[in-house]
């Protein structure tokens, strides 16, 4: 970890139920952008954590969220599905849930509530990709990683007001080119203020260093990792200031 950021677990709560998100911020003090990060199948685990961090190096101070509830983990090398199929289930919690986190991280001393966006891995792409979808007060723009791109169904859907941009494997089993159409029509449909990455011959997982499951279309690919990592810097820059 950098030594010029500092971190901690925060707890937060949605009626009922708690949560424990993890914040990274530079050491400096005073209140700086924020950026969210929501966190893959896996849970708010070692590799969420990580990439609040390498966010907070960058100035920012980042909210990781946790959607599974306080102690929730699973297992960032195994099958996460009986965690994440639930919210994939019940768009309306998953949503209540992240405005939760959204709410929680506005609040945070470190944060300039004016000035906040939102980025997420695999089931944390869709997260955010929800959070725009929802316009959710304050966020700016979100940017989502090897996300998945199924819509909530939650009614009609309204403008997108914050801008989005999606990056993407094009080799990514889980996000076929149907559904790669399907996203640009519905944002473009939605007013929304978007980009959309596609990594020629990356799969799914693409930053995911040292995953390498062809046959499952997961593995990493450095070209597209860095890639992918400029491109959210730039678009934080833009976005956020």
């Amino acid at each position: 970890m950098a030594a010029n950021i500092k971190t901690a677990f925060i707890d937060y709560s949605d009626g009922e139920t708690s949560f424990e998100g993890y914040v990274a911020c530079p050491a400096s003090g005073g209140k700086h952008p924020c950026v969210l990060v929501a966190h893959d199948w896996s849970g708010l685990n070692q590799g969420t954590r990580a990439r609040a961090e390498q966010m907070a190096a960058l100035g920012y101070t980042a909210f990781a969220m946790d959607v599974y509830g306080k102690g929730v983990r699973g297992d960032e090398q195994g099958d996460n599905s009986a965690l994440m199929s639930p919210l994939l289930a019940d768009r309306a919690l998953l949503k209540k849930r992240l405005l939760a986190a959204l709410e929680a991280a506005k609040a945070h001393e470190a944060v300039d509530a004016s000035r906040i966006g939102a980025m997420g891995y695999c089931f944390g792409g869709l997260c955010v990709l929800d959070m725009a979808r929802a316009a959710m007060p304050g966020l700016k723009g979100v940017v989502s990683f090897h996300g998945i791109f199924m819509p909530p169904d939650l009614g009609p859907q309204g403008k997108i007001t914050a801008k989005v941009l999606i990056l993407h494997g094009w080799d990514d089993p889980m996000a076929p080119p149907d559904h790669v159409a399907g996203v640009a029509k519905e944002m473009t449909e939605a007013g929304a203020d978007w980009q959309l990455h596609a990594y020629g011959h990356a799969m799914h997982a693409f930053t995911a260093e040292g995953l390498n499951a062809p046959e499952r279309g997961i593995r990493y690919d450095a070209n597209a990792d860095r890639r992918s990592w400029t491109a959210m810097k730039n678009f934080f820059e833009e976005v956020l200031g």
